[in-house]
């Protein structure tokens, strides 16, 4: 029996440390999120086939790495895109500065999100 069947979440409950969903389902279809729903499919199913532990969690990693990203960027939209535009390269020193603000941007949106 998967971890994560039989719940539903919202964002509130996606941001979390480590990004990792246990013994929840997550419910974005609310939101419009269709390729989220393939990951969270896709990450369900990489579960059951493999045992819990270091295999899991190193054959499942991409899948819960996208789906938090994707997640992350259903939640805050244009704070996600500021940090992916303005944090892509160097760039000059405004360019840097703009990025850590993307970034402090971001993180208060997600906190804002947290239970």
């Amino acid at each position: 029996d998967s971890d994560y069947e039989n719940e539903a979440y919202s964002c509130e409950l996606v941001i979390s440390k480590t990004y990792k969903t246990r013994r929840r389902s997550i419910n974005m279809s609310s939101q419009g999120s269709g390729s989220c729903e393939r990951l969270q499919r896709a990450l369900l199913e990489c579960h059951r086939r493999i045992p819990a532990g270091p295999g899991r969690d190193s054959g499942c990693r991409h899948l819960n790495q996208a789906l938090a990203n994707c997640l992350v960027l259903v939640c805050c939209p244009d704070e996600s895109e500021a940090v992916r535009s303005l944090c892509s390269s160097a760039g000059t020193a405004l360019k840097r500065s703009q990025c850590q603000q993307a970034k402090l941007s971001l993180s208060t949106c997600l906190s804002s999100h947290q239970q």
